[in-house]
């Protein structure tokens, strides 16, 4: 019997107590138990039960117990890796918590992710919108005819036009009086981006535009350094009309967003998605504006 073992048998006599005494008022084994009080400590489950079971006997008999573990620790059986590894089921729902709340952490930054791409592309929506009509401008009044294409003399579809200062609202129709008959649009030639039309007929021709979205267009006098007649950007659904008895020259911004006709002839090639030039000088004028 180990020195411990006798110290809480001989405690546990002085009471009265029974071995079966303890394991009632205990819940320890009894066979554990008199395997304390013989210090055999191999038949107990494990060595950190040992320190457990001891604690609890020597409180059960009236001792100490923490001051019977510090005077017998040299007896009992070394409990430190036990102890860590019982302990380590503790720290699971912390474990849990931390990677649930790094979840939500990552969820956080990928939608801020998401989100700060389409406010770019917003901006930078808006911005387009808001200064189209002004770069085509811009590139209008800058660019430098740099190559020259004659082409051969034939009738065409109307092609993407500008148009002189507006005499009547969009939806405003010219009376058959004033409409020149047997209308034709005649491309000469193209020089860079400017495509230069003969307008046949005499008198006063009506210029048309139909807009399917936003679109900046702009009119001058004579040619494209002409004083302008008409300039803005014109919404969705809008239509402009101009009365024009000289050469006059259009720019538009974007002329797939533009139907343009002349006299109720279109004028082809307005499909084009960046900014279109376009010189028309009426059969009637009688000197040819300067390129």
């Amino acid at each position: 019997m180990s020195d411990l073992g006798q110290l809480l048998r001989k405690a546990r006599e002085q009471h009265g107590y029974t071995l079966d005494d303890i394991q009632e008022a205990t819940k320890i084994r009894k066979r554990y138990l008199e395997a304390i009080e013989a210090g055999d400590y191999k038949v107990l489950p494990g060595s950190f039960y040992v320190r457990a079971f001891v604690k609890t006997y020597a409180e059960t008999v009236g001792l100490d117990a923490e001051e019977v573990l510090r005077l017998y620790h040299k007896e009992l059986p070394k409990t430190a890796s036990q102890e860590t590894a019982a302990s380590e089921p503790m720290l699971k729902p912390r474990s849990r918590s931390v990677t649930h709340s790094d979840r939500w952490g990552k969820i956080a930054v990928n939608s801020v992710m998401w989100l700060f791409p389409l406010l770019i592309i917003a901006l930078l929506y808006v911005y387009y919108v808001n200064n189209s009509g002004k770069d085509a401008e811009e590139r209008d009044n800058a660019t430098d005819i740099t190559s020259e294409t004659a082409l051969p003399s034939s009738t065409v579809s109307p092609s993407p036009s500008a148009t002189p200062t507006p005499t009547q609202s969009a939806s405003a129709e010219p009376s058959p009086s004033e409409t020149p008959s047997a209308t034709t649009l005649t491309l000469t030639k193209q020089s860079g981006s400017t495509y230069y039309y003969d307008v046949s007929g005499t008198g006063t021709h009506v210029l048309s535009f139909a807009f399917s979205g936003d679109c900046w267009v702009g009119v001058r006098e004579n040619d494209r350094h002409g004083k302008y007649i008409y300039q803005g950007t014109p919404g969705k659904d809008q239509t402009l009309t101009f009365e024009i008895d000289g050469p006059f020259y259009v720019n538009v911004g974007s002329a797939a967003k533009v139907s343009i006709s002349i006299d109720g002839v279109a004028v082809d090639d307005t499909d084009a998605p960046r900014s279109r030039k376009f010189q028309f000088t009426p059969a009637a004028a009688e000197t040819e504006p300067s390129a």
